[in-house]
């Protein structure tokens, strides 16, 4: 997938991901890996400075814990967050609606 596809859309994804969890910042990655098929392959360079932005605005919260030994960053939503998430979808299905409305295969409406 092209990178100029995801702008502008980091942050929703990011959101969602962490909609209902906690997560560290790799199982984050793996996590849109998963969901999207595989083409979201996303790197550590993009991923974090967005989770710190998402924090900053209190979008997201994080914490440290230690897991197998190990210091970890955990991240999960806060409630401006989970309000932000609801925007979100509400702005993609209206975006992927318009879209569709000129991409898809339909037949165009009868002009007045």
């Amino acid at each position: 997938m092209k990178p100029d596809v995801l702008r502008g859309h980091l942050d929703a994804l990011l959101l969602a991901t962490l909609d209902g969890r906690r997560l560290h910042g790799y199982a984050i990655i793996e996590a849109l890996q998963l969901r999207s098929g595989g083409a979201l392959d996303l790197p550590t360079g993009t991923v974090y400075p967005a989770l710190r932005r998402l924090e900053r605005a209190g979008y997201v919260s994080s914490e440290w814990s230690t897991v197998s030994g190990r210091q970890r960053r955990t991240y999960h939503l806060t409630k401006a967050g989970q309000r932000a998430l609801v925007q979100e979808r509400t702005a993609w299905r209206e975006f992927t609606a318009a879209i569709e409305g000129v991409l898809g295969e339909g037949p165009w409406p009868a002009q007045a």
